[in-house]
């Protein structure tokens, strides 16, 4: 039998910006997405979302809360028999440090304007985190 798969996603803002990657595996493989991946055995949760982080873009960041809980259920082809299942955990963060590389999963990684977000990103639910990430968090001083 099949079960979900836990994972965290990090909405880091930087000033006005917000970082994106462009996913290099699937699902959504190309698109443009928020830095996240699958939480490991005994790991918790922010730590997790930290090290994702990390290991995507090469960028540090500060947890600011959590913004939202989200299913992934991913068929194959629309319509299709379900393939995938994630629980998505994802999280606001402020950038402390680090320019963004493409690293592990990601196919690259930049800062963008809340705009250019909205535009590049397909799926709706991610533009809804950014979009609550950033009105609850966003603007804050650079560090």
């Amino acid at each position: 039998m099949s079960h979900p798969v836990p994972t965290v996603g990090v909405v880091c803002l930087r000033g006005e910006e917000v970082l994106l990657i462009k996913r290099g595996t699937p699902p959504r493989l190309g698109q443009w997405s928020v830095p996240g991946g699958r939480l490991e055995w005994g790991e918790a949760l922010q730590d997790a979302a930290l090290r994702e982080l990390k290991e995507e873009t090469g960028v540090d960041a500060e947890l600011l809360g959590l913004i939202d809980v989200i299913d992934g259920v991913f068929p194959a082809r629309p319509g299709g028999e379900i393939t995938r299942h994630y629980v998505l955990i994802d999280y606001a963060a402020r950038w402390t440090g680090g320019d963004p590389v493409a690293g592990d999963d990601a196919a690259e990684a930049r800062f963008v304007t809340r705009d250019e977000a909205m535009a590049l990103v397909e799926w709706e639910e991610t533009r809804r985190v950014i979009t609550e990430a950033v009105e609850r968090f966003g603007g804050l001083p650079l560090p």
